[in-house]
């Protein structure tokens, strides 16, 4: 890759409509059904064997519902697919993000090292499952509760980049005003700062606040998230609405690698960071 990829501007981050994403749904539910029919299960007697009701599993078959891993790991076994379900596993749960976000999702979950700036909110990879749906809730044009429900999760999935081996290299640098503003109201947002205590004390994870109070800053223009690969290709995803994109050439990635060197440096230490915000959380 040597261009940047971009939403089109006629998307919407928000709810996007039908999309490259609902195609990998369609192509796994016919899959789904086409073996359970062969195996000869009814959707009655599948959902009762694996836990869900048949109009879920009908959700499934016709694209309209993204399968979870374990429901698509235990139809394999059910329905004898000799693993042609599982195999589909990592396509299907992409399809949980939205479509501006799934090629950004898929480098994360392959990079060696990641370094985040947030303006707005907390980093997904650092949010609570409450905070997340506040998140998500307070999105508009709205989501549907059940688009909710899967971006949530999608949400939570993404946080097993911090215990997979190798340990990748995280950073984030944060906005104090992200951390005093009370999404979803105070317990949520207290839950949320407890978190990013313990997230703060991972050994492969640092965190540093930027204090409202800095004369300089070197951040001006937005959040954005640099990405190096195990192949060693640095790439940086800037998120906007409308406007989302990976960079992958080198000059442009290079100029928000100097922002971010300098931001780090602006920005308290991760021991002052994490005192900042135990003072923040005893306020609470």
């Amino acid at each position: 890759m040597s261009e940047p990829t971009r939403q089109s501007e006629d998307e919407d981050p928000g709810e996007a409509a039908p999309d490259p994403g609902s195609g990998i749904l369609r192509v796994f539910g016919r899959q789904l059904k086409r073996f359970r029919i062969r195996a000869g299960v009814e959707r009655t007697e599948m959902g009762a064997r694996l836990g869900y009701s048949a109009s879920t599993i009908a959700a499934y078959e016709q694209g309209r519902r993204v399968p979870p891993p374990r429901f698509i790991d235990q139809a394999d076994d059910l329905l004898d697919a000799g693993e042609v379900l599982k195999e589909m596993k990592e396509e299907v749960a992409r399809a949980q993000y939205p479509a501006f976000f799934r090629d950004a999702a898929k480098l994360e979950a392959e990079a060696v090292e990641l370094h985040v700036y947030d303006t707005h909110i907390v980093n997904g990879l650092l949010q609570t499952e409450e905070y997340a749906r506040a998140v998500f809730t307070m999105r508009r044009p709205l989501l549907s509760e059940e688009t909710i429900d899967e971006r949530v999760q999608a949400r939570l999935a993404r946080q097993s980049t911090f215990t997979r081996q190798p340990l990748p290299t995280t950073s984030f640098v944060i906005e104090e005003s992200v951390l005093t503003r009370p999404l979803g109201g105070a317990n949520v947002m207290r839950g949320q700062l407890e978190h990013l205590l313990l997230c703060g004390q991972r050994r492969n994870v640092d965190i540093q606040v930027m204090p409202n109070g800095r004369e300089e800053h070197a951040g001006l223009a937005g959040p954005f998230t640099l990405i190096e690969t195990i192949e060693g290709r640095r790439i940086a995803y800037v998120e906007a609405y409308k406007h989302s994109r990976l960079y992958t050439e080198r000059q442009s990635v290079r100029e928000l690698e100097e922002q971010y060197g300098l931001l780090r440096a602006q920005a308290l230490t991760p021991r002052e960071s994490l005192e900042i915000i135990e003072k923040l959380l005893g306020a609470t």
